[in-house]
């Protein structure tokens, strides 16, 4: 039986770590709470300000990351049991933006240490921003094994892997997994939404809707971190389903009520205003309004997917000098060197300036730029269903610039995977009445 890793704090300091880890891990809740009460009760515990810190590391905002830096500086690393020193190496290469590295140190502490909850968030977190969600099949598949269903939390380790076998392709058994997990924590995040992605991926928008509705109490309780983009999820059933009116109505009241200003969650109104836009609705002054909250974020930005989002909500508010200088950032990160060079190199900077084109009505330009793109798609970040943003946009460029058979072609892929999609036979129609 595999160990379980300790800490330096006392016993009840312990105790508040693990509530926080739970909250932090379900979603639901606010984890620095448990942290403040782990201080009060072991002043010396060193675990409340890495875990701090990697709550906001995780938030990608330039503010936020200067806050965990000044935290982790003050870290004893004399005192650090094992448990403690893997995750402040990682989190100091996840603050460096050195992702990759990150994952790399946190998964063969995982290797050594399968019970570490948070570090399993962190994880999967990161491999988000990579684009690369699916490697937590693959985590999740090596620590099960060692849990018990009888251990606290085990229905959120479940969950890890159920959303780790959506977004590799195995959706039939992500979608068992998942509504399993959800059995055992009602209140979590990630089984929630991954039997959310289950339904979009595999087009059955109506019982994507009943799933959100069954399950409204759980999902919007005002504890739950990750409303937005849930209201989000729901929205896309509702655009799947033809009903346009009703996703806005998500958009203007549910998502923009609730949104924080900061990247990762502006990416949400971002995605469906854009969505919404190339179906015909009108957005009236909801992109100025929308790109007021961005323009807090823009200096410092250090996620492709969040500059990408915010470089569409700046070229559809008409800002194209926020433009230029979101593009000119991305050039300098191709040009440093670093990790996430080659991402913006190759799939960042050619999807923004593609967007562009897109705006400006360039059409033809816009569908060579981003089908350029599509082989390097992943690395935006995000998760299959977030980047499909950009799928949608590649048919859209095409058949405005009636590219008959581009368009039936790429119309031809999207039904072959939600034949019932609204959207889609709308694509198809649109393609078919192209000129040949």
């Amino acid at each position: 039986m595999t160990k379980r890793s300790i800490l330096s704090a006392n016993g009840e300091a312990q105790s508040h770590i693990n509530d926080a880890v739970r909250a932090f891990t379900l979603n639901f809740g606010d984890p620095n709470i448990d942290l403040v009460k782990a201080r009060e009760a072991d002043a010396s515990a060193q675990m409340p300000d890495i875990l701090q810190s990697w709550f906001l590391a995780l938030s990608n905002d330039s503010t936020q990351l200067k806050k965990a830096v000044s935290i982790i500086d003050t870290v004893d690393e004399t005192r650090l049991t094992e448990r403690e020193g893997r995750n402040l190496v990682a989190l100091r290469l996840a603050l460096a933006g050195q992702w990759p590295s990150a994952v790399d140190v946190l998964d063969r502490h995982l290797m050594e240490d399968p019970f570490d909850l948070a570090a399993h968030q962190c994880a999967l977190r990161l491999d988000g921003y990579l684009g690369r969600f699916a490697r937590e099949a693959a985590r999740a598949s090596r620590a099960l094994p060692f849990w018990s269903v009888d251990d606290p939390n085990y229905g959120i380790m479940l969950s890890f892997f159920g959303f780790g076998l959506e977004e590799f392709g195995d959706f039939a058994r992500a979608e068992d997994v998942s509504r399993e997990a959800a059995e055992l924590e009602p209140f979590a995040y990630w089984p929630h939404h991954a039997v959310s992605h289950v339904l979009e991926m595999t087009g059955r928008p109506d019982e994507g809707v009943r799933w959100m509705d069954d399950r409204l109490p759980f999902w919007s309780d005002p504890k739950c971190n990750n409303r937005v983009h849930i209201y989000w999820h729901k929205a896309l059933f509702h655009v799947e389903r033809g009903e346009f009116d009703r996703a806005l109505a998500l958009y203007d009241n549910e998502i923009l009520s609730m949104m924080r200003p900061v990247g990762t969650q502006l990416c949400n109104p971002t995605s469906l205003l854009w969505r919404l836009q190339t179906l015909g609705c009108d957005p009236g002054d909801r992109w100025g309004a929308q790109f007021c909250h961005w323009e807090k974020q823009l200096s410092g930005m250090v996620s492709p997917f969040n500059e990408i989002h915010g470089a569409m909500a700046a070229l559809s508010a008409d800002d194209f000098k926020a433009y230029d200088n979101i593009l000119l950032s991305m050039k300098r990160s191709a040009a440093s060197g670093s990790e996430l060079s080659e991402t913006y190199k190759h799939c960042a900077i050619p999807i923004t300036e593609a967007m562009a084109c897109f705006v400006r009505g360039e059409y033809g330009d816009a569908l060579e730029g981003l089908l350029g793109t599509r082989t390097q798609l992943s690395r935006m970040g995000g998760s299959i269903a977030q980047r499909d943003l950009i799928e949608w946009t590649i048919l859209v460029a095409a058949i405005r610039a009636c590219a008959r058979n581009t368009a039936l072609s790429l119309a031809n892929e999207r039904l072959a995977f939600r034949p019932e999609s609204a959207v889609n036979n709308r694509f198809l129609e649109q393609a078919r009445a192209l000129a040949a």
